[in-house]
């Protein structure tokens, strides 16, 4: 676990987009999300049917998961 854990902290400072180093609760809304971003977090945590969901549908699936 605290493999996963060191690679994506290591992954996120290789993002530019992300800063591990920040505090919480300044994750940028859903919404300015792009369909590729939501659909890469919707894999992440094993979202079924996300290939097919819109946006729209994306978005509600994470909030609701």
């Amino acid at each position: 676990m605290s493999k996963e854990k060191a690679a994506r902290i290591s992954n996120a400072r290789a993002n530019p987009d992300q800063h591990p180093s920040e505090k919480g609760g300044k994750a940028r809304p859903y919404e300015e999300w792009t369909r590729d971003d939501l659909y890469d977090r919707a894999r992440e945590i094993g979202i079924d049917g996300r290939s097919t969901m819109t946006k729209a549908a994306l978005i509600e699936a994470l909030r609701n998961h």
